[in-house]
């Protein structure tokens, strides 16, 4: 019993030390998302080009989604005429180049992930666009388009399929501060919350357990501490293995990261591990389901190999700067609760985010909320958009 109660612990006060950051993340992608529609995104992803994959990137950062909406809102995109690497480039911006994703990093780990993360992003998408020009038959594609024609159910499909963005004309803040951008921030928000509160939960609740449960000595044999250099080639080979194993995406595998950290993996291996959300077992599952196993198969080697190299670009590029952190001033928290700047701002944000939960909960929330799961084809049926909401918001 005490040692499960040390477990809790820890993941209490990883709870606590990050509360206020999420809420702020969140808040600040929800203020994007809703005044970026995503009506306009499939028809600007045509094609493959330089460009138009930085325009992926970017209008993934936008759409900031837990790792199933985005994989089932990267579908959706290539079921409308997106080019399959524009919708990729998308998905893997959406869940790995995120402000919530950034503001954890430098939280638990410090300013020098958060840089790593939006380095190694574009890495991973360069590497990945050159692995499907030269790898990707047309083939493959037409089946995997065949199968993503007959619209199987994944998960988080109603979410992915939900425009939440504020209607009406006008400048950025014009739509932002009006009535219907209150209401599609407090819908973003909330709506982005579900999403992934079952990771983050389970990614702290593991996280906790192996922090208390599993001695350092065994991380540092198992990522080679004690030889350096094998263990910067290594570590980006484990760590996305490491990640598609522990079941958990999104942001709640930074937590787990922390500790992989604390136990000597390399710099390198831990962004590899952070993008690996997108190969979990579940969502591997998903994309079978989506394009069939050839691809799922193809995804799974290609994706694999594009975060490896981007963790080792990391790796030689932060190495080299003096960037690296040193892993000696790894902590994990364990403090609880004291009266320091972490309570004044968790109390500040929670305020903050009672009050979008309140817009929510006023606004038609509980009903979107049901509607999470949903069906890949509503985007498709009358009566599934926007202006069918009474406050004129999904």
């Amino acid at each position: 019993m005490h040692a499960i109660l040390h477990a809790l612990s820890i993941a209490g006060s990883m709870t606590w030390e990050i509360t206020w950051a999420l809420i702020l993340g969140f808040a600040l992608s929800a203020v994007v998302q809703a005044v970026v529609r995503r009506a306009t995104v499939a028809r600007l992803l045509g094609d493959d080009r330089p460009r138009t994959l930085a325009l992926a990137a970017g209008l993934g950062v936008a759409s900031s989604s837990c790792s199933y909406a985005a994989v089932a809102l990267a579908r959706s995109l290539f079921r409308k005429g997106a080019n399959f690497t524009a919708a990729m480039a998308f998905e893997i911006a959406s869940t790995n180049l995120v402000v919530e994703l950034g503001v954890i990093l430098a939280l638990l780990m410090g300013w020098q992930f958060t840089v790593a993360e939006f380095v190694g992003g574009p890495v991973m998408i360069v590497v990945l666009a050159v692995l499907f020009r030269i790898l990707l038959r047309e083939r493959l594609l037409s089946q995997a388009r065949e199968q993503a024609e007959r619209g199987l159910a994944g998960s988080m499909e109603g979410h992915a399929a939900m425009d939440m963005t504020a209607r009406g004309e006008g400048s950025f803040g014009r739509r932002l501060f009006s009535g219907s951008g209150f209401t599609s921030v407090a819908h973003v928000f909330v709506m982005e919350w579900a999403a992934i509160l079952r990771d983050l939960v389970g990614g702290l609740l593991i996280a906790g357990a192996i922090a208390a449960w599993v001695p350092d000595s065994f991380w540092r044999s198992f990522f080679l501490d004690g030889h350096p250099l094998a263990a910067k080639l290594v570590g980006p080979l484990i760590g996305p293995v490491v990640a598609i194993a522990s079941f958990v995406c999104s942001i709640g595998n930074v937590p787990l990261a922390v500790v992989l950290w604390k136990g000597g993996i390399s710099f390198g291996g831990v962004v590899a591990f952070i993008f690996a959300d997108l190969l979990i077992l579940p969502i591997l599952n998903i994309y079978r389901k989506y394009y069939g196993p050839r691809m799922t198969a193809f995804l799974l080697v290609t994706f694999y190999g594009a975060m490896v190299v981007a963790g080792y670009v990391v790796e030689i590029l932060f190495s080299g700067l003096g960037l690296v952190p040193d892993q000696a001033d790894a902590r994990i928290p364990m403090e609880g609760v004291s009266w320091d700047y972490t309570t004044w701002l968790n109390i500040a944000f929670l305020l903050l985010a009672a009050a979008l939960v309140w817009r929510f909960l006023r606004t038609g929330g509980p009903t979107m909320l049901r509607a999470m799961g949903g069906s890949p084809e509503a985007e498709e049926r009358p009566g599934h958009g926007a202006h069918d909401h009474p406050h004129g918001h999904r």
